[in-house]
Formats: structure tokens, C-alpha cells, sequence
């Protein structure tokens, strides 16, 4: 008798469980989306982050807002979703600062495998080598040359520890063995505005970010950073070209939300952010920036994040690369 009624109890629960769910996604959003970029405004990520929170505002008809919380070399605003209610209302658009800080911090206010859901890659693209026109230097050759007769004398900003920028300048250092001093910035804009102004000489930077710059001659392009040249800039050599194979660092973007959130609206997430970054307009936007579109299924990225932290993991036993 107890079997009898416990039965159409739990089968009652569960249908009530799926039909509230499928109601979940089918509301969401009923109300404005912070999306978190955890560097300042003007630089890569931010330029992404607002290109989708655009694009998603025009689909949903609620707004996704972005908000900029720089510092921490990331960590202030990641641990901002860390602690935000697991409801698709706070998201994070993270770029390798996120994994680097996994695997070389050994204390951090979140776990990052355990308290983020994983949303999609948005793009990866590949950084470029860029020198204050003060610095007499057009190619790699040329650069480290200069860097070996000026040992320590050189400096190269980054948008932060740990960040894509860093990685490169570090691993770079190694393989071409020279001392050049690193100064971190909280973002990619406020670097290339040192850069510009000649603050520090050379920067492995977002395309997103330097372009211009370099269109109008304030910048000198040298090199690409990834293993193919790229397509809006076919006549710079990769770093590998110019004599230091296997060299390769590229830089990615993608949303993640809190540990929790439904997974009806982590795949509605998925679902219209897919849309929106295959539209003609923001796919094309990022090419001319030299960002390619990816928007794969949350399971995949996922496993993209486990697959940076270990590969941060593995080069920081054979560069100097340190976090404070």
C-alpha cells in the first residue's frame, strides 16, 4: 500500500520538476543580464562582450548589459558569477586569465571547474607583435637581437598575469632566450595606450585592440602568434616562421554562468548565442579583427577549459612564468 501511493508521488514530482524547468527556459530572460568582463573597458574582451550583448538585447528584447570589473588579473570579477545566484541572470565572459589562474594559483576564491557552467567558446584569435616605432626593430630577428645587446632594458605590457599577452611574452623570453621586464596592466586598452605612448616597447597584443593603430603608423607590426598567418595580415610571419618552431599562443573568449543554473537555460544560452555570433554581421565583424567564430555545445567547451589548464600546467615547468 505504501509503494502504491510513494509511486505516483515521485512520477507527479518529476513531471512537475521537467514542466517547471521547460517553463524556465521558455521565460528566460524576463529581466536584464549582466554580462561580466573582468577587464577594463576598450580592450579584446570588451569589445566581444558588447558586440554579443547587442546582439542578444535585439533577440530577446531584455537587455544584456556588460560590466566591466577589472583587477585581480581577472579574479574580481570571476568570483562576482562565482557568488551570483545560479539563475542565467550574472554570466562570465572569460579569456585565458580564467585557466592560467587555475592552474598556477594555488589559492583562489572560487573553484574554477566546480562553481562555473560552461556556456560556449566564443572565438579564438591569434595575438600580434607590435613595437613602439621608437624601437629601430621590423622583424623577430631584429627584436631579439636588440633584446640580447639591452638585456633587462626592454619591457612588454600585458592586459595582466596570467593573461594571453603574458603567456606569450613569457613563453616568447624562453624560446628565444632573452630578458625583457613584463608590466601588467588591468586590461588590454590601458596597455595599448602605454604602448602607443611609448611607455613600453613591445606588445603581444589583441588584434581587437591595436589594429588601428597599426593602420595608422602609430604601431609596427612584426609577427603573428599563431601557428597560421593570418588572414587579414598575410604578409606578417608567424613567431614560428621567424625561426622559433613550435611556438603557437592564441587567445579565447567564451560565456560561462554559476554551477546550478538550469540546464534548460544554459542550453537556451547556448542556443541564442550560437545565432548570434554565426549572424553574417558580428562573424564578419570579428574576421576583420582576425577572431574566429566558434560556438560549440557547453560540453565542449568545457572540455576546452579542463585542456588550457593543463596545457598552462605543462608550460609553466619549462618558462619563468609566475603570478603573484
Amino acid at each position: 500500500m505504501t509503494h502504491s501511493i510513494r509511486l505516483p508521488c515521485i512520477l507527479t514530482a518529476t513531471i512537475l520538476l521537467l514542466w517547471t524547468g521547460s517553463a524556465t527556459a521558455q521565460t528566460y530572460p524576463a529581466k536584464t543580464v549582466r554580462l561580466l568582463v573582468p577587464f577594463a573597458a576598450g580592450g579584446g574582451t570588451d569589445v566581444i562582450g558588447r558586440l554579443l550583448a547587442q546582439k542578444l538585447t535585439d533577440a530577446w528584447g531584455q537587455q544584456m548589459v556588460v560590466d566591466n570589473r577589472a583587477g585581480g588579473g581577472s579574479v574580481i570579477g570571476t568570483e562576482v558569477v562565482a557568488r551570483s545566484a545560479p539563475d542565467g541572470y550574472t554570466l562570465l565572459l572569460a579569456a585565458p586569465p580564467f585557466t592560467t589562474n587555475a592552474a598556477l594559483l594555488p589559492k583562489l576564491p572560487y573553484d574554477s571547474l566546480q562553481d562555473f557552467a560552461p556556456v560556449t567558446l566564443v572565438a579564438l584569435a591569434p595575438l600580434i607583435v607590435v613595437i613602439h616605432p621608437s624601437l629601430p626593430v621590423s622583424s623577430i630577428k631584429e627584436l631579439v637581437a636588440v633584446a640580447k645587446a639591452r638585456p633587462g632594458q626592454l619591457s612588454y605590457g600585458s592586459s595582466g598575469n596570467g593573461g594571453p599577452q603574458h603567456l606569450a611574452g613569457e613563453l616568447f623570453k624562453s624560446m628565444a632566450g632573452i630578458d625583457m621586464a613584463h608590466i601588467p596592466y588591468k586590461g588590454g586598452a590601458p596597455a595599448t595606450v602605454d604602448l602607443v605612448g611609448g611607455h613600453v616597447q613591445i606588445g603581444f597584443s589583441s588584434m581587437l585592440t591595436v589594429l588601428s593603430f597599426v593602420k595608422s603608423g602609430r604601431l609596427r607590426a612584426i609577427a603573428v602568434t599563431g601557428a597560421q598567418r593570418s588572414a587579414i595580415m598575410r604578409d606578417l610571419p608567424t613567431i614560428a616562421e621567424s625561426g622559433y618552431s613550435g611556438y603557437e599562443t592564441t587567445t579565447w573568449y567564451g560565456v560561462l554562468g554559476r554551477t546550478g543554473t538550469s540546464p534548460a537555460i544554459i542550453s537556451t544560452l547556448n542556443a541564442d548565442m550560437a545565432r548570434a555570433l554565426k549572424s553574417p554581421d558580428i562573424r564578419d565583424k570579428l574576421a576583420q579583427e582576425g577572431a574566429e567564430v566558434i560556438a560549440n555545445s557547453p560540453a565542449a567547451f568545457g572540455a576546452f577549459v579542463q585542456t588550457e589548464i593543463d596545457k598552462v600546467r605543462k608550460l609553466s615547468k619549462t618558462t619563468t612564468i609566475k603570478l603573484d
